[in-house]
């Protein structure tokens, strides 16, 4: 990501110098009279959502997943708009002498302040959602564990019979209802319980017990399965 970021600074310096060379070689100094403080607003204007811009992209740069940064390409593209659109604005009020300051500054000041807002609206919105990631990580956990530890047990069986009953077990946890909630505690913890018991018998190549546990392992996942309906 160094490296992505590096060329993005790249990139955003020289559209910064470019700028800098447009308006002050475009200017006319010795024609601008009373509009020279329209330019200088509109340039401070300019200048300020370009440093907006590279603060919203680093913060992308600086996450430290896939996940996150494509959360935050929303902000990203909104402060990109709102480049554009002081660029052409600001841009606009620099080049016209007829454009009094006070037109400047009030242009100037809602289209920054409108950008902002936006921008802060939309890393909210990240914040939430990145909020609801962890929260269904969490609810999912317990059914994401069982089925690892399903699989690993059912590599692990040392003979056909075990090995299918194992398989059965895994068939129920890998399709059941992943998300959890406090009214499943109490099946679930029975479910941690029992599928221990399956996992002795099966180290312990002991057929019987294994049909048995895994009997009551398939029971009670079903029963959680039922809850989970009725919860939603």
């Amino acid at each position: 990501m160094k490296k992505h970021f590096g060329s993005y600074v790249a990139v955003w310096a020289a559209l910064l110098v470019l700028f800098n060379i447009i308006a002050f070689t475009s200017a006319n100094w010795d024609a601008m009279g009373e509009h020279i403080s329209s330019f200088w607003i509109a340039y401070i204007f300019i200048m300020l959502t370009f440093v907006g811009h590279f603060l919203c992209s680093m913060r992308v740069y600086k996450e430290d997943t896939a996940q996150k940064r494509f959360y935050n390409l929303s902000v990203v593209w909104i402060s990109y708009i709102g480049l554009i659109v002081s660029f052409v604005v600001g841009g606009l009020c620099m080049v016209i002498p007829s454009v009094p300051s006070w037109v400047t500054v009030i242009l100037c000041a809602g289209i920054l302040a409108a950008n902002v807002m936006s921008v802060v609206k939309a890393r909210e919105a990240v914040i939430e959602i990145e909020r609801l990631d962890k929260k269904v990580q969490v609810q999912t956990f317990f059914i994401k564990s069982l089925t690892v530890d399903a699989d690993t047990l059912m590599a692990q069986a040392k003979s056909d019979a075990i090995r299918a009953e194992c398989r059965k077990v895994y068939e129920a946890v890998r399709y059941s209802d992943p998300m959890s909630s406090d009214a499943l505690s109490s099946v679930e913890t029975q479910i941690t319980i029992k599928f221990a018991e399956l996992s002795d018998a099966v180290q312990a190549d002991d057929a019987i017990k294994t049909v048995a546990c895994a009997r009551e392992v398939l029971i009670l996942v079903g029963d959680r399965n039922k809850k989970c309906k009725l919860l939603k």
